[in-house]
């Protein structure tokens, strides 16, 4: 399954009541609708400036990991209905010491996807292949920085170099083994103009997704100037150069045209909320779903679920416009 391709279909479907109305019918009949998010373990290795993870108060919250029992109770519980399967969720997964397994349980579900989200620094050739061999879909990977300096300075406890050595590693392993490595360039004032240097530090046979997105503010963090009108009229220009580049090397580039306004909307996030699907030691999905005893099902029709989607069929977008901006990128294959 191409889930990219899945992405670039509801942008192009601009009617949010068709959208809404085939969640419905998907619910109603038993399908895969939901982009399962799970954080197995709330802890990461690394501290990057724009992450919460730098703030202190907010990580002595983050404690727990799930037990082998209470994993395959998530699985029974929510994995038939994942359509994607993401591991790692603003934490790092490769931390949890049953990562394979994690992916087993997506398999042995038959969840289409599986991707896991990771700074790579724990990575290694052989752990990289043992999650293929579990059947991983795709990795992506974080990224602040182009350069070493800028990369260390933002990505802070992270080896340039031991982020290097995982590509290389993907790299080779792609000669045997189908899958995906998307890169996630998050971009600030400090550390975008290095962008143009991206395909002299990247081999563009080591990856196959690049994604740069603009600075958000996720919390308490380090880094916090988010004000990007001093680059706004330089973006344009530079993506053009990065879109030809990822032309050249045939990289799927995600990326908006211009940087977004704060108060712009996408229309194609509307659904978000009722697709995506967090689940952590500490969260599962909704607040009052006791996921331990109860069915997705049952807790569905308890809180009237599908009667919620089918009601959105016959709102307006300016009332669905209270959601938050999520996919502020344009897709383009090549």
């Amino acid at each position: 399954m191409n889930i990219y391709k899945l992405l670039q279909i509801n942008r192009k479907i601009k009617s949010h009541r068709i959208k809404f109305l085939g969640l419905y019918i998907l619910h109603k009949f038993n399908q895969r609708y939901l982009a399962v998010n799970l954080d197995p373990v709330l802890a990461c290795n690394l501290r990057c400036k724009m992450c919460y993870f730098t703030d202190a108060d907010y990580v002595k919250t983050l404690k727990g990991q799930f037990k082998e029992g209470e994993l395959n109770q998530v699985a029974k519980t929510i994995f038939s209905r994942a359509l994607k399967l993401q591991i790692g969720c603003g934490t790092e997964p490769t931390l949890y010491k049953d990562l394979v397994k994690v992916v087993e349980l997506g398999k042995t579900y038959n969840v289409p996807y599986i991707s896991i989200t990771t700074n790579a620094n724990l990575l290694d050739e052989e752990k990289i292949e043992a999650l293929l061999k579990a059947g991983l879909n795709e990795f992506t990977i974080s990224l602040h920085g182009v350069h070493k300096e800028s990369y260390e300075n933002f990505m802070q406890k992270a080896s340039y170099e031991k982020f290097h050595n995982a590509f290389k590693a993907f790299e080779k392993l792609k000669k045997q083994y189908d899958f995906k490595v998307r890169i996630n360039y998050t971009f600030n004032k400090d550390n975008f103009y290095e962008l143009a240097d991206f395909f002299k530090h990247f081999n563009g046979e080591s990856f196959d997704i690049l994604q740069i997105r603009p600075i958000q503010k996720i919390g308490n963090t380090e880094y916090n100037d988010f004000d990007l009108d001093s680059i706004r009229d330089d973006y344009p220009p530079l993506i053009q150069d990065i879109r030809k580049q990822c032309k050249d090397n045939h990289i799927t580039l995600l990326a908006p045209y211009t940087i977004p306004k704060n108060q712009s909307l996408n229309a194609s996030s509307l659904i978000f909320d009722y697709t995506f699907c967090y689940v952590s030691p500490q969260k599962f999905w909704r607040e009052g779903f006791d996921w331990k005893n109860e069915s997705f099902n049952a807790y569905s029709k308890k809180i009237g679920w599908s009667k919620l989607i089918l009601s959105n069929v016959f709102k307006s977008e300016k009332e669905l416009k209270s959601l938050t901006n999520r996919l502020n990128y344009e897709i383009e294959f090549n």
